[in-house]
C-alpha cells in the first residue's frame, strides 16, 4: 500500500496542460514543499534540495502528459512518489568531485532512503501537512475572524473548548460548531484537489 496521497483525476488532467497555471499552482502548492522537505530530511543542503525539487517537477511536467491510469498499473501517487524518491537517491548517490572514495556518509544517507516504505511514509505525512496548510489558508479567508479564532485556538493550539468559550465569552456549543464547520471546509477544500484523507 502506497502512502502517497491520491490526486484527483480532474487535477491530473488539468496538470497535463502546461498552460493551465491554476492547476499547476494548486499542484505545486501541495507537492513542492513536500519534495523539498523530504530532500532536506534526507541530508541535502538547502540549495541542493531546491535544485532537486525543481528537477523533480521538470521531470513531472515532461512525463505527466504520458501518464494514463491503467488497471493494475501504478496509481498517480505511486508514480509521483517514485519520481521524487529516485531523484533523491540519484542526488545522494552522486559523489562530489572533491570527495574521497570510501566515505561512509553517502552509504549512510543511501541507507536512510533505501527503504521505500520510509520514504513513502514521510512523503504522505508531509503531503497531508502541506494540504492542510494550503486549504486552511484559503478557508481562513472564507470565514469570519471570530470563527477562525475559535477553530485556531482549539484545533491548532490544542486549547480546551471550555477554556476558549470562557475566554471569548461564547458557549461551548458555539465553539464546537465553529471548529467543526471550519474543519469540514478544510477537508472539502483539500478534497477538491486530492484524496489525501482516504485510507486506501
Amino acid at each position: 500500500m502506497s502512502l502517497w496521497p491520491d490526486t484527483h483525476e480532474s487535477l491530473i488532467c488539468r496538470v497535463k496542460n502546461p498552460q493551465d497555471s491554476v492547476a499547476w499552482n494548486q499542484f505545486m502548492a501541495i507537492y513542492r514543499p513536500v519534495v523539498f522537505r523530504l530532500a532536506r530530511k534526507k541530508g541535502l543542503q538547502h540549495a541542493d534540495a531546491e535544485d532537486l525539487t525543481q528537477r523533480v517537477f521538470v521531470s513531472i511536467a515532461r512525463a505527466v502528459g504520458d501518464w494514463k491510469p491503467e488497471e493494475g498499473g501504478p496509481r498517480f501517487r505511486n508514480w509521483l512518489g517514485r519520481i521524487a524518491r529516485n531523484a533523491i537517491l540519484n542526488a545522494l548517490s552522486r559523489e562530489k568531485p572533491d570527495k574521497g572514495a570510501g566515505s561512509t556518509t553517502v552509504d549512510a544517507l543511501l541507507d536512510a532512503v533505501s527503504a521505500e516504505e520510509d520514504a513513502e511514509t514521510c512523503l504522505f505525512r508531509e503531503a497531508r501537512l502541506e494540504a492542510f496548510r494550503w486549504a486552511a489558508a484559503r478557508v481562513q479567508m472564507m470565514v469570519q475572524p471570530e470563527t477562525w479564532n475559535m477553530f485556531r485556538l482549539t484545533a491548532i493550539e490544542g486549547r480546551s473548548v471550555e477554556e476558549v468559550a470562557q475566554q471569548l465569552n461564547k458557549t461551548t456549543g458555539a465553539v464546537y460548531i465553529a471548529r467543526c464547520r471550519v474543519m469540514q471546509r478544510i477537508k472539502d477544500k483539500v478534497d477538491e484537489i486530492s484524496d489525501i484523507w482516504s485510507n486506501e
